[in-house]
């Protein structure tokens, strides 16, 4: 089912096939059962309808778990159009059942070409936005670049990435962003829960269902040791592999030697790896000087969110052949010299590629923080400069308590004579 026209069309949605809703329908409500938190927001928002009239432009992974932050924007009042933010996690199934069966506006069809991608953000754009939802910034920057036109109506926004965070700060440093934008990403919740747990988990899943490889006893590079590579690190480490990190960060490479991990430059650790992966949120962190001392048979994967961690071009020039598909999601690089180099995705997310993404239990929290900071956008915007905000602190507290309360666990509480303790510098020791 198509809306196929010029950027900017009023066309109501753009999927590949509205057959597949049923589909969708199912695994949307099987995510949603580990979903508590978001579930218990989206009844709150039934109720006060927070958003009401308000009309919200996403860029986003079409996912079952995306499916349950739309719904519950929709529960609020609000109008939304989504956008693929990635054609290789679309889930075709997920975007029928959002149009069909929730009426949402989706523009999203797996697999498709980068024209496709630009064409659907338009799409989106066309709702003439109050907010926007962003993951990985084409999203902001088509608007600051293309739809200028639509800047003036936009209240504010949220930000779901470290790499798109990164680009929202160069934004406001060069004073060229035109609305707010809250890092959501840098909630507490987020790095422990999405970054840490959930991409650790996730990016090692797609590595073996696209490869069916062992990791035990293999050695395994990441790239980047911040609060993604550390999960990355630690899960690979809990398998059975032997974990050598990379960093440009003093801090973070101290850190990584603190907590017992092989520290190398990637000259050397390209010489020692069987499987890479990148989490840095940089270009060309894997180049073609590592390709040329890398071992017969090394995994290449990225976990950052734009494919330009590993460059994909130069990988190609080295090689004399390509085979394609040489397992789902797997492209064998045969090299002059005989060597044969395995890269995952394409060079893209690769625990979205290959696998599934987050578990859903992951993006409970990470769409609860979404969900509450618009909320909070609508209530506020008129307060907040055009820059980068950080998520307010009582929102991280809240969704970490809701969590908290549908895993039945209870936490102290500070007595009256503690929390005048805290608050006085008058008594001693």
């Amino acid at each position: 089912m198509s809306g196929q026209g010029a950027y900017g069309s009023n066309d109501p949605y753009d999927i590949t096939d509205a057959g597949l809703a049923g589909a969708g329908v199912r695994r949307i409500e099987w995510a949603d059962r580990s979903m508590p938190v978001l579930r218990q927001i989206r009844a709150r928002f039934t109720e006060e309808r927070p958003l009401n009239g308000l009309k919200i432009a996403a860029c986003m992974h079409v996912t079952t778990e995306t499916a349950g932050l739309i719904r519950t924007l929709q529960a609020g009042g609000a109008q939304v159009a989504l956008a693929a933010s990635n054609p290789l996690s679309t889930q075709d199934d997920t975007a029928a059942a959002l149009v069909e069966e929730y009426g949402a506006a989706v523009f999203a069809r797996a697999g498709t070409d980068r024209a496709g991608y630009y064409r659907h953000i338009h799409q989106a754009l066309a709702i003439e936005p109050d907010l926007v939802l962003d993951d990985g910034c084409d999203l902001v920057n088509t608007l600051h670049t293309e739809r200028t036109d639509l800047l003036c109506t936009v209240k504010g926004g949220c930000e779901e990435t470290t790499s798109g965070v990164i680009r929202l700060h160069q934004m406001a440093r060069e004073g060229v962003l035109k609305f707010p934008m809250v890092a959501v990403n840098d909630t507490h919740t987020n790095h422990m829960f999405d970054n840490r747990y959930g991409t650790g988990q996730s990016t090692l899943d797609g590595i073996i269902r696209a490869t069916n490889t062992l990791l035990s006893g293999k050695t395994i590079v990441v790239a980047g040791f911040g609060h993604c590579g550390k999960g990355v690190a630690e899960r690979a480490r809990g398998m059975g592999a032997r974990v050598v990190v990379t960093e440009i960060d003093p801090v973070k490479a101290l850190d990584a030697t603190l907590q017992g991990f092989r520290v190398l430059p990637m000259d050397e650790a390209a010489r020692h790896g069987e499987v890479f992966i990148t989490v840095t949120g940089n270009r060309e962190v894997i180049r073609e000087e590592h390709f040329a001392v890398m071992k017969d048979g090394a995994i290449l994967a990225n976990s950052g969110h734009f494919d330009v961690e590993i460059d994909v071009r130069a990988l190609a020039e080295l090689a004399v052949d390509v085979h394609h598909g040489i397992r789902p999601q797997a492209d064998e690089y045969a090299l002059a010299d005989g060597r044969r180099l395995v890269l995952l995705a394409e060079g893209r997310l690769v625990n979205l590629a290959a696998a599934e993404g987050h578990p859903a239990a992951v993006m409970d929290m990470s769409f609860a923080d979404q969900a509450l900071t618009c909320r909070w956008l609508a209530r506020s915007h008129q307060d907040l400069t055009a820059t980068v905000h950080r998520v307010p602190a009582e929102i991280d507290t809240e969704v970490a308590r809701l969590k908290l309360d549908s895993m039945d666990i209870a936490i102290d509480v500070l007595s009256p004579a503690q929390e005048e303790y805290l608050g006085s510098w008058r008594m001693g020791s």
